[in-house]
């Protein structure tokens, strides 16, 4: 009975007039920069971040998700229509939607992508719903010593679950915890790593970093890289899927569902590793493995169905634990942060409003997808073929007036650029700048729960392997890494993440 009333709630949050406003406005963005290749969720949220300071905490939270999952729609599009991924999760999508349109049936990959999208998203939103808040609880009996290992894990499944070179991963991670401990120490009062700078006072603004790696150095990356990006097609036909197609996208789906909502929840994972799974996996269980690259539905239905699950159950641990496992959950956490709010077991019971209202606004989004996606085809494919030129003036424009509304600071605005800079050069040195942000955004937490552990235990180190829970976490932390290091297990992460490139 409890969970009905909590759903009734959620219902009338998410049915508010400017909550539909803003998720339709989210899922609408979201499309159109997982068109646009070049530009991300990532990027659009660390963008648009400033603009929530207007906003109230659950319609924030609703159209930046909107963004995330939304995006996540919009990748396939261009995948399949160009052969050029909006999205990275849609790499996979790719292979065999691109050889569907050039056979004529690019309708029909279409659809396919729509429609498992769309049944991923609404069972994943129900898995949300159920495992959050049982997971919540259990998160409410965890002392400093658990969410310290806790922390552990994640970051040790983060470097793991890295694309590249294990290095650079164990590399990013220390670089944004470093950046993390930039400030004045809270217990001491004691400047850290400020040189002198009063501006660097209450440490680096998370929208700066953000904004400066993935918003200025995306644009930076892309100007280099700059493609032509015209479409094959300017007339799609046979949207509608026959019983045959459904019957046949059907089962890839399901498994594709299943395996990215499980892959969405672990940290690094995500989207982008549940697509790639998931096309691997309907290789191996195919009948014909050798439709595979020639335009198989299966290829198209199982990876989209996993990346929108992926995507959605990635809030989950970023909901209940506090734990971002990508860098958009990331971006979400600042942003709740910046509304007062801290993402931990207690949302769920002290935010019911919130919590609900995601959940009931993702299901409502993805059926704004369903209709965005397939009547609206025409506009997205005459969106692909404008030039990056006249979109990267207004993007940074746009970076600059909300990197200084923040806090009316021409500092931040030169930070901001030089962590543009170091987001290029990160990217020309094959530095996935993802684990960076992880590491920036758990660094404080990770010391807080440490130093609280130490207080509570009074220097005893052993206290963390005395506790079971924490013990538990520290040896799976423990075991990640050492097997990602054994000969064997290497040699395939590196092969897998080839494959990707």
């Amino acid at each position: 009975m409890d969970i009905l009333g909590d759903l009734l709630l959620g219902v009338q949050t998410a049915f508010s007039f400017w909550n539909l406003t803003y998720c339709l406005l989210g899922v609408f963005l979201g499309t159109a920069i997982g068109v646009l290749p070049g530009l991300g969720p990532t990027a659009t949220v660390a963008m648009l971040l400033p603009v929530t300071f207007g906003l109230s905490p659950e319609t924030a939270i609703i159209m930046l998700a909107g963004i995330f999952y939304g995006a996540q729609y919009g990748g396939s599009t261009t995948a399949i229509l160009v052969n050029l991924p909006g999205e990275s999760s849609s790499v996979v999508t790719a292979i065999d939607g691109y050889q569907m349109a050039r056979q004529g049936q690019a309708g029909k990959a279409l659809a396919t992508a729509a429609i498992g999208s769309f049944i991923a998203g609404s069972i994943a939103t129900v898995l949300i719903a159920f495992f959050a808040p049982l997971l919540s609880s259990v998160a409410l009996a965890f002392g400093p010593h658990e969410y310290f290992a806790l922390m552990v894990l994640g970051l040790a499944a983060s470097v793991v679950l890295a694309s590249g070179s294990l290095l650079h991963a164990v590399g990013m991670i220390l670089f944004g915890l470093i950046l993390g401990l930039i400030g004045t120490d809270v217990q001491t009062g004691a400047m850290r790593f400020t040189f002198g700078s009063f501006e660097l006072a209450d440490g680096i603004s998370f929208v700066v970093v953000a904004m400066g790696v993935f918003g200025l150095g995306e644009i930076l990356s892309n100007l280099e890289n700059e493609s032509d990006r015209t479409t094959v097609l300017t007339k799609v036909t046979g949207l509608m899927p026959t019983r045959a197609d459904l019957r046949a996208m059907l089962a890839p789906v399901g498994r594709g569902t299943a395996l990215g909502s499980v892959l969405g929840i672990l940290p690094g994972g995500g989207a982008m590793l549940s697509s790639f799974a998931s096309y691997a996996l309907e290789k191996k269980v195919s009948k014909n493995p050798q439709q595979f690259g020639k335009g198989a539905l299966a290829g198209v239905a199982g990876p989209e169905a996993a990346n929108n699950a992926g995507a959605q159950t990635s809030f989950i641990p970023m909901l209940t634990l506090g734990i971002p496992s990508n860098p958009v959950m990331a971006l979400m956490i600042g942003a709740l942060i910046m509304q007062g709010i801290q993402p931990g077991p207690s949302v769920v019971q002290d935010q019911p409003v919130l919590f609900w209202g995601l959940i009931v606004s993702m299901w409502i989004g993805n059926l704004m997808l369903l209709v965005l996606n397939l009547p609206l085809i025409g506009i997205w494919v005459k969106m692909i073929s404008i030039p990056y030129g006249y979109l990267f003036p207004c993007i940074v424009a746009f970076c600059l007036i909300g990197v200084f509304s923040l806090a009316n600071s021409t500092f931040d605005i030169w930070l901001m650029g030089l962590f543009g800079v170091a987001g290029y050069i990160l990217r020309k040195l094959d530095c996935e700048p993802a684990p960076l942000l992880l590491g920036f955004v758990l660094g404080p937490m990770l010391e807080e729960h440490l130093r609280r552990a130490m207080l509570v235990s009074r220097g005893d180190v052993t206290s963390f392997v005395t506790s079971p829970i924490s013990a538990v976490l520290l040896l799976v932390a423990a075991a990640l890494i050492a097997s990602v290091l054994a000969p064997a297990i290497r040699s395939k992460r590196e092969e897998a993440f080839q494959d990707e490139d």
